[in-house]
């Protein structure tokens, strides 16, 4: 057997795979058309209306560069709207639209659901102590990233 049978990257890139098949299956199923980023944006403006497209990148942990194509999609399916900054005329705010945040209240609780799905196999307890080992080693890595997570209040 290969010995990346026993790494953790190798399991961590699998379990990515595994979410992400289990959200886009469970997203079809349901007639939505949404990726797991563009959910994530559009649950962040739900609590963070106004940011701006760098600052919304670094508040899901995602590349600055491609935040802007997240975006364009979002703005282009009805979700999302740009609104020039009256603070800073270069600058777009972002802020949901009304089809926007029913859209993301109707798909709240399917994300919710297959969240258990991506851990299947893993008790209760076990999912619980998998989340807190696996939020202690994001949080302690964050750095090294080449898109750390950054909140809104600490940039």
């Amino acid at each position: 057997m290969s010995e990346i049978y026993e790494m953790a990257g190798h399991f961590i890139r699998r379990l990515n795979q595994i979410s992400i098949s289990i959200f886009s299956e469970s997203m079809a199923e349901n007639g939505y058309d949404l990726t797991p980023v563009q959910f994530a944006a559009m649950s962040t403006l739900k609590f963070n209306p106004g940011v701006d497209q760098a600052t919304l990148a670094g508040m899901i942990a995602y590349d600055r560069v491609t935040i802007g194509g997240v975006v364009d999609r979002l703005e282009q399916k009805g979700f999302v709207r740009r609104v020039v900054s009256v603070h800073d005329r270069r600058s777009r705010e972002l802020y949901l639209t009304d089809e926007g945040l029913e859209v993301l209240t109707r798909v709240l609780p399917i994300v919710e659901k297959l969240q258990g799905d991506i851990l299947q196999g893993l008790d209760n307890d076990e999912k619980k102590q998998f989340l807190m080992l696996i939020k202690k080693a994001a949080s302690a890595g964050n750095s090294l990233s080449r898109a750390p997570l950054k909140f809104k209040d600490r940039q």
